[in-house]
């Protein structure tokens, strides 16, 4: 399964790799950002079979793991720079040698910096798609952000930019830059999100879905009692906005929704992952679900997917009518 990376032109999978996970546990004070400890080796390991598979788009940030997702990704890709796409995001400052994170920073000089560091931890001389990762960041401000980006495409260090956000009002202007290509944006089976949707449509911007599996809820691995780790973003110290866990648990309004819709997405021999990706590639032409991946097993469960397709009209209208 191939899709474009929206107005770009650019040929990508289907399906892309998010590396938040991947990039180990990182802090904003006490508050957890990552998703616990993991394995270099088998994230790489589950880099290059994502790559077997056909998946050519890996999607990053400068500050997940306090730097490390982004040094990871640039060792699985050596050699395998020109076959693939690569996504990152600037904005959050950090240290990498606490992983704290220190605040952010929009300014031309500090968007110039991050993409030097990115470039250096990515061990590459040019980024794909380059994201600004803040998501309420002032609309009325936005503008040179957005003028900086384009400089940037123009000296040859990106090659397309985007922004996530849930916000279309800013969304829409960095929709009028030339080489905007990509809006960012929050999107499962549980959770639609119809006006970025309809702004992504109306402008051919690739609709990036993170969040594709609402943090692991459509995984089927948790129930009502499965508890996260501490050093994990969806454990008892989550962040404010992790609406699809409370206290550690999964939060039971999101599983009695999940539950409702599981049968539909099940049939045809998927699991409840596989499904839940169908149901994003038939929401839309523009849409490209990011799943995270710690394992191997995940990246073969994620990949499967794309030889069942999306699901059917008849499916997306059943499941509408479940929600």
């Amino acid at each position: 399964m191939k899709r474009k990376l929206g107005r770009s032109g650019i040929n990508i999978s289907a399906l892309g790799m998010g590396c938040w996970a991947i990039g180990g546990p990182f802090w904003a004070g006490e508050e957890p950002l990552g998703w616990g400890e993991v394995n270099d080796e088998e994230s790489i390991r589950g880099i290059h079979v994502a790559l077997d598979r056909g998946v050519n788009f890996f999607d990053t940030a400068n500050v997940y793991g306090a730097g490390h997702s982004e040094i990871v990704l640039g060792r699985a890709l050596s050699g395998r720079r020109s076959d693939v796409v690569i996504a990152t995001k600037f904005s959050a400052t950090f240290d990498a040698s606490t992983r704290q994170v220190t605040g952010d920073d929009a300014s031309a000089e500090g968007i110039i910096s991050a993409c030097e560091e990115s470039l250096r931890r990515l061990n590459t001389d040019y980024i794909d798609l380059y994201q600004f990762h803040n998501n309420s960041f002032p609309a009325d401000e936005a503008l040179p952000v957005r003028e900086t980006l384009e400089k940037m495409v123009r000296a040859g260090k990106i090659r397309s930019y985007g922004w996530s956000t849930d916000y279309p009002d800013r969304a829409d202007i960095f929709a009028q830059g030339a080489n905007c290509t990509a809006i960012q944006l929050q999107l499962n089976v549980l959770d639609d999100n119809p006006e970025m949707i309809a702004l992504c449509e109306k402008y051919d911007l690739a609709a990036i879905n993170r969040g594709p599996l609402a943090m692991g809820l459509l995984t089927g691995k948790y129930t009502a009692t499965t508890k996260a780790s501490i050093d994990d973003v969806r454990g008892e110290k989550s962040p404010e906005w992790m609406k699809y866990f409370k206290d550690g648990l999964p939060n039971p309004t999101w599983l009695e929704k999940r539950d409702a819709i599981r049968e539909i997405l099940t049939s045809g021999g998927r699991t409840l992952t596989q499904g839940a990706l169908a149901w994003l590639w038939a929401r839309s032409e523009q849409t490209i679900p990011i799943p995270g991946f710690r394992t191997v097993k995940q990246v073969e469960e994620n990949t499967e997917a794309m030889k069942f397709g999306p699901l059917t009209p008849e499916q997306m209208h059943e499941i509408a009518e479940l929600s």
